[in-house]
């Protein structure tokens, strides 16, 4: 009886890429390398990148806020009055950079990889960030060095971004409350209320044009879906718990939405009224509710992620709210509420952007 000798299996594989840069030249190499970068850049972009474009915008608009003229005359405002507007147009530019780099990315993955872009729309979460660019581009708007509300380019892009959010809109709001795949109680979570925020920023900047009718409109239709939103998820419905633990600094938005609205209603009642301060006071005491819990975050902290970035934008827009309020009341401590909340908010930002350059791998 003959035993047949055992030989060994050897698998060999080809890379295609590298058969068709040696068959085409080492052109054709470079622009398939470039391909696979951006493949795998795409692959893992996605729109809560844009927390870091909302961060920015808002730091914009921000120091524009502290470095316009008023009758306060304390020494930290004259301070900044003296600051050069080159740095202010600086700060300007990089977040102007940052949203159309980030822009034009989505934009590729919308045309390469639409299958994600899809999936991403009908994720409970993702599709909240839809909105996260508009915001942004409108916060530049509003910050902008180069326009004023009473031009027509002003008026031109103000429509321009705040089209997609009142589609987004109908979209989104229209299934919460008929027949569709997002009933409110099912997929509620803190970051539907940038939803609301779109719309509060759309309505802040139309009454900065003298829209009084459009903003009214925009206002009205955040805050009646924020009040329902609000409700929902202070209720703990079976939505309140689809965030992931990575993703809790997206709670700080619970302050944000209303810090937008007063800003929003100061607008367009022309001064920071009884109503712009109840909402301020209302963000200001979700701000102290959440920043008392350090322990809820201590999970999500472990390890550096691009939902870190949360924490920025609603401490920004909550300093640009006390100093309308320190503006109206002209206190002391309204004062000191107001730089404290401004320095911490530029600390915050500014720590993000370094721990965002120490960690580019996450892009890549």
């Amino acid at each position: 009886m003959h035993s047949k000798e055992t030989q060994p299996h050897i698998e060999l594989t080809v890379n295609a890429s590298i058969v068709a840069a040696e068959t085409h030249g080492h052109g054709y190499g470079i622009l398939m390398m470039i391909k696979a970068v951006i493949s795998t850049i795409l692959a893992k972009f996605h729109s809560g990148y844009f927390r870091i474009s909302l961060s920015l915008s808002s730091q914009a608009l921000l120091w524009k806020t502290l470095g316009e003229p008023t009758d306060d005359a304390h020494a930290f405002r004259r301070v900044l009055s003296m600051l050069p507007s080159a740095a202010f147009t600086l700060l300007w530019s990089l977040a102007l950079f940052t949203l159309v780099t980030l822009s034009i990315l989505y934009v590729l993955k919308c045309l390469l990889q639409f299958d994600a872009v899809k999936e991403e729309f009908l994720h409970h979460v993702g599709v909240n960030y839809l909105f996260a660019p508009w915001i942004s581009w409108l916060l530049l708007l509003q910050s902008s060095p180069f326009f004023t509300p009473n031009t027509t380019n002003y008026l031109v892009l103000w429509w321009v971004f705040v089209i997609p959010i009142v589609a987004l809109d109908v979209k989104i709001y229209g299934q919460w409350f008929t027949k569709g795949k997002r009933f409110l109680s099912t997929v509620a979570n803190p970051a539907s209320q940038l939803s609301v925020i779109g719309n509060l920023i759309g309505a802040r900047a139309a009454a900065q044009m003298g829209w009084k009718e459009s903003a009214i409109f925009l206002f009205s239709l955040g805050m009646i879906h924020y009040l329902v939103l609000f409700v929902t998820l202070y209720q703990r419905l079976s939505g309140s718990n689809n965030l992931p633990v990575i993703l809790r600094p997206v709670l700080f938005l619970f302050f944000a939405a209303p810090s937008m609205a007063s800003l929003a209603w100061d607008s367009i009642s022309g001064n920071f009224d009884k109503s712009s301060k109840m909402l301020f006071f209302l963000s200001l005491f979700l701000f102290m509710s959440l920043v008392c819990r350090p322990t809820l975050y201590r999970k999500s902290m472990r390890k550096f992620n691009v939902a870190w970035w949360a924490y920025s934008f609603p401490l920004t827009v909550l300093a640009i709210a006390s100093i309308g309020y320190a503006q109206e009341v002209k206190s002391s401590e309204a004062r000191v509420l107001m730089i404290v909340l401004s320095a911490l908010s530029a600390l915050v930002c500014l720590v993000l952007m370094l721990f965002t350059a120490l960690n580019t791998h996450i892009f890549f």
